[in-house]
């Protein structure tokens, strides 16, 4: 494993990290979700719950990553080995995988819309109806082409390796994702309606507070993460020794929760102002519209609105979510990668291709199946696979490992490992207790 390789800096891997994990899901579904669980009580519950409940799943990856230099499923594996079940870990290892691929098969195909409606707000202002019409409207012929475009976009970055292409793509997206956002969220707020929208997310009142609302809360600080599949896994196997893992942990988490906020300031006071223009922004039931019809509905009616303004916002709204799910897309496919690199011995842009490859003949498959196959698949590897994936790594981590092969884990980064706070807690927190909230959100989905 000595020519494996690494992050060239903690920024860098900051960016990569924060990017896989802030996503298409996190600037609608953060900011929805708390609309829908009690506004800013939602916010303060979820941040405190990212760091009593992610953050040590999170640190359960990058442990296991950086100690074992390795995959998936050659990390999982190793530990299985330890107590005589080998197998296990495979197996583990291997489910990790397959979801990986699935999240990514329908991920692009969400994230080919966001590219497409990007592309519509450049022909409307070049005054092409025709293919405006057709870039907004939905059809199979627009998802397989766009879904094609984006994936080629994902696939040249992981082909170009960890530092020449996620850290360095990582490093260049998210900066200009980061002023997208500010330069929105101060045109959004000087629109009539914001401040409703504000007042709801900023101003807690805990009175109505329901037990699903810290359930809701621990599964989204849970996915905001990318947290289960392996992700964050095998980029804490291209940490450097001298890394301090417990307080990079921390950046990545206070990074990611705090773009989630970010998101919150621009989505939540839009929601209010598309209002004051007339777009219907709840559901029959009186609930905010929330998915995919928040973006693809409420918002392009808001920039509508606008008049010629609203194409400047339009195009540099539809930029910000292309950005977000690229850098999330870029993880999902190292997954797969890297297990084919590390077992085959391929190189890279060769394995880059074939994988990437049979997941678009995957996304093709939903394609021409959409309406029966695209809400089970994102079910099946969101709503259950990916709490399964986090207690199985919470087993693995905190029942199967020997403390001292974690102990050796932290030392390199952090010399006083053995005698800190963190160290005396973590072991016996994410052996109990993170299975145990992991557990209520699996079965509160189901």
């Amino acid at each position: 494993m000595a020519s494996r390789e690494q992050f060239s800096s903690t920024t860098g891997f900051v960016m990569a990290a924060a990017g896989s994990a802030i996503g298409l899901g996190n600037i609608w579904g953060f900011p929805t979700n708390t609309a829908g669980n009690g506004g800013a009580a939602f916010v303060v519950i979820y941040l405190a719950l990212a760091f009593l409940l992610a953050y040590p799943a999170l640190m359960a990856e990058l442990i296991i990553g950086r100690a074992s230099r390795a995959n998936i499923v050659t990390s999982l594996k190793g530990i299985g080995a330890e107590r005589g079940i080998a197998w296990a870990g495979v197996l583990v290892g291997l489910y990790g995988v397959v979801i990986a691929s699935l999240i990514y098969s329908f991920y692009s195909i969400v994230a080919g819309w966001m590219v497409a409606h990007w592309a519509e707000s450049v022909t409307s202002t070049l005054g092409l109806t025709g293919i405006s019409e057709w870039l907004v409207g939905f059809s199979t012929e627009r998802n397989v082409i766009f879904t094609a475009l984006f994936m080629a976009l994902t696939m040249a970055i992981i082909s170009q390796g960890v530092s020449a292409g996620i850290e360095r793509w990582s490093t260049r997206l998210m900066p200009i994702m980061f002023l997208l956002f500010l330069a929105l969220i101060i045109y959004v707020l000087l629109q009539e309606g914001a401040t409703e929208g504000l007042k709801l997310y900023l101003i807690p009142d805990f009175s109505g507070l329901k037990p699903e609302v810290f359930v809701n809360a621990m599964g989204q600080a849970f996915f905001s993460l990318s947290l289960g599949v392996g992700t964050m896994l095998i980029y804490g196997s291209y940490l450097g020794e001298k890394e301090n893992l417990p307080r990079i942990g921390a950046i990545v988490t206070l990074t990611d929760t705090g773009i989630a906020f970010v998101a919150g300031l621009l989505i939540m006071p839009a929601i209010f102002v598309a209002k004051e223009y007339g777009t219907n922004v709840f559901t029959d039931s009186g609930e905010l519209i929330a998915g995919p019809d928040l973006i693809f509905q409420v918002l392009p009616a808001l920039f509508g609105s606008m008049g010629s303004a609203g194409l400047v916002v339009a195009f540099a709204f539809f930029t910000l979510m292309t950005i977000a799910a690229l850098t999330s897309s870029i993880s999902m496919l190292e997954v797969p990668v890297s297990l084919a690199c590390e077992h085959t011995g391929i190189k890279r842009n060769k394995a880059t291709l074939m994988i990437g490859s049979v997941i678009f003949v995957i996304s093709l498959i939903i394609c021409f199946n959409f309406n029966s196959l695209f809400v089970w698949v994102i079910n099946f590897t969101t709503v259950y696979s990916q709490p399964i994936l986090g207690i199985l790594l919470c087993i693995f981590v905190g029942w199967l490992w020997h403390r001292n092969r974690i102990l050796e884990a932290l030392k390199p980064g952090m010399p006083e490992a053995e005698s800190s706070l963190f160290f005396k807690l973590w072991p016996v927190y994410v052996r109990f207790v993170c299975p145990v909230l992991i557990a209520l959100v699996l079965l509160q989905s189901l």
